[in-house]
């Protein structure tokens, strides 16, 4: 068992942990759960050796094995997919040499009966023992199942894992984990770049995996399905339940209540006393009789009630300008890549206060049509047309992804922000839950969570009347999801929302169009009322439901093909792309660098050096949107 003692750990003025035990037995499926910034990931790595405590120890039998992954593994270049994902085995690898070796010196030796030759063939049996335990006999039959429940097809085997975006790469991290079998298997955020099926298969393998598991999450479902036990981690103190995320929230509720009644009831007993001994210590007579209650009062061991973290954002859109009665209007609207149609002729219209949802399955063109709308991506055919006035606020579903780890929290807003509204950044970042020296912390150290509520708050910097988000609840809290919610049902513009979470989109839209099979369908409702005329359950069933059985007059799916030149033409531009992303990053480090001096705006150069950074970044962003559709397109040419 892995056992951690009087871990503390303080980052400037806070304590993210405060002399916290814990134990995680051989077998146990641990969901680790708190608020965002909480200290989840923190206490993750302590556990895996990543990073140490200020006090305290991990303590871990030497035998066992750990695997962990993290939100910042980079995964080495040059190999393919199924080379990559057999590194897995390279145990099993040098034990297949070393039975090759010995079974060669079998062939030349002929001292049957010495002692050398019987203490290789006690070698040669362990070995091969373990060579089996470790799976060796069917190493590429296993790897080709993890890859396979973990979304990638036969052809995507043979690709070099340099093709693959960074949420495919950690997809190919997580085989590589889940091939090693680990005796601990510490899991970070596993399903953020998983659709529902990969969700489902990875429920289905951590559920009967032998060893033990923790894993951090806010997908209720996800824990539900795989863990048996809940730690939650809030204000530097854990909490340890024997019970599943959606058990622990009635029993935390349960015992927050119990312990509540309990202080309620020993503080009337002591005013009741306190009454008493004022009363006694009035009367010479009674004085002794008081002194002996004090005693037995001061004795009384007091109930005390945890603290418990309610600090949530503060969101508040700004009032959003008037715009004309039609907001966008879109007809014909095709977008291919080479020769793989992803939207077929899709009629959009959005007028002055609609709201509207976007859902289906993940690949069916949800984020290609929101990055259309807000001129991200360009059409192959078709016209969009924009009204009068309109302003947009997008939030990309990778917004928080792009953040520059070298810039301070403070300095990332102050890159975004309008002179006017400089004076204003900080009550802006506090509103966030940045307060205090938090707006000097790095990027780079943030959490996924409070790297959201930042690209969140850079948002805010600029009125708009069409708002469009794409899962903005990726690394959210569950309180935070909420707050965001009620911020949202509030804002007093258009909206187009792309999410799967069905509790999120409950009653924030009036209008919900369904993704399926390149074309769009419309259901007058919300989310709820979707789920109801398609007679689903829930949103996995959506995600998870197969092309057909749509509604009359739609078009049947083309096969998809594409030919060796066409695969080269693709791959071509994305190296291009690629080239010119890294390169206009490079200078941009470059800039940030300069900028990162003390004395920077003091300079006499400093507004030109600030003008070139934003122009560079304007730049990289559009460089970044040629890359992602080059990306796309060769992701979804393998396929």
């Amino acid at each position: 068992m892995i056992t951690a003692s009087n871990l503390f750990v303080k980052y400037g003025d806070r304590v993210l942990l405060d002399r916290i035990n814990l134990v995680i037995g051989e077998n146990d499926k641990v969901g680790l759960v708190g608020r965002n910034g909480a200290g989840k990931s923190t206490l993750l790595k302590i556990i895996a050796g990543y990073m140490s405590p200020d006090e305290g120890q991990v303590a871990r039998p030497g035998e066992t094995t750990l695997g962990f992954l993290h939100q910042e593994m980079n995964l080495p270049k040059g190999k393919t997919v199924m080379e990559e994902a057999l590194t897995a085995f390279e145990e099993a690898k040098r034990l297949e040499r070393r039975i090759a070796e010995i079974n060669e010196e079998f062939h030349h030796r002929t001292d049957y009966h010495s002692t050398a030759y019987h203490r290789l063939l006690e070698e040669f049996s362990e070995a091969n023992d373990r060579y089996h335990l470790l799976g060796g006999g069917a190493m590429e039959a296993e790897a080709e199942k993890v890859l396979k429940g973990l979304g990638f097809k036969q052809k995507d085997f043979t690709r070099k894992t340099d093709e693959f975006s960074g949420g495919w790469q950690m997809r190919i991290e997580l085989a590589k984990m889940l091939l090693q079998r680990p005796n601990y298997l510490l899991l970070d955020e596993p399903t953020n770049h998983l659709d529902i099926e990969s969700i489902i298969w990875l429920e289905r393998f951590l559920k009967d995996y032998s060893g033990a598991v923790i894993v951090i999450s806010h997908d209720k479902q996800f824990l539900d399905n795989v863990t048996n036990r809940t730690v939650e981690v809030e204000l530097g103190n854990i909490y340890d339940y024997k019970a599943p995320y959606s058990q622990y929230v009635a029993l935390r509720e349960e015992r927050r209540g119990k312990m509540m009644s309990a202080y309620q009831n020993q503080q009337r007993v002591i005013a009741q006393k306190e009454r008493t001994i004022t009363r006694f210590m009035a009367k010479a007579s009674k004085t002794s009789m008081a002194q002996s209650m004090q005693k037995q009062l001061d004795k009384m061991e007091r109930i005390e009630i945890p603290d418990e973290d309610t600090a949530t954002m503060n969101i508040r859109f700004p009032p959003a300008p008037r715009s004309g009665q039609v907001v966008l209007e879109g007809k014909g609207l095709t977008k291919s890549y080479g020769s793989l149609l992803v939207l077929d002729h899709v009629d959009i219209k959005l007028d002055r206060g609609d709201r509207v949802a976007f859902v289906g399955q993940n690949g069916q063109g949800k984020t290609t049509l929101a990055k259309i709308l807000v001129n991200e991506l360009t059409l192959s055919s078709g016209q969009l047309t924009h009204g009068h006035n309109v302003q947009i606020g997008y939030y990309a579903q990778n917004q928080s992804e792009s953040l520059h780890s070298s810039l301070t929290v403070l300095q990332t807003m102050e890159m975004s922000s309008p002179p006017e509204m400089r004076t204003r950044l900080r009550a802006i970042l506090g509103a966030f839950m940045f307060s205090g020296e938090d707006v000097d912390k790095k990027v780079s150290v943030l959490s996924g969570g409070e790297r959201a509520r930042l690209a969140l708050a850079s948002l805010l910097l600029r009125p708009f009347n069409l708002l469009v988000l794409d899962e903005p609840t990726n690394h959210l809290d569950m309180l935070s999801k909420d707050v965001l919610k009620q911020a949202i049902m509030e804002y007093d513009g258009a909206l187009i929302v792309v999410s799967h979470d069905r509790e999120f989109l409950s009653g924030l839209t009036s209008r919900t169009i369904e993704f399926r099979d390149r074309q769009l369908f419309n259901f007058l409702g919300d989310v709820n009322f979707f789920l109801e005329k398609r007679e689903l359950d829930n949103m996995r069933e959506v995600e998870l439901s197969k092309p057909g059985g749509q509604p009359s007059g739609s078009r049947p799916a083309p096969k998809k093909e594409i030919s060796f030149e066409e695969r080269k033409r693709l791959m071509r531009a994305l190296s291009n792309a690629e080239k010119k992303v890294e390169r206009l990053e490079g200078e941009i480090a470059a800039l940030e660098e300069k900028m990162a001096a003390a004395d920077f705006f003091e300079k006499p150069d400093a507004v030109k050096l600030t003008q070139s950074y934003n122009d560079k970044q304007a730049e990289l962003e559009k460089a970044m949107a040629e890359w992602e559709e080059a990306q796309l397109a060769v992701e979804e040419a393998g396929e």
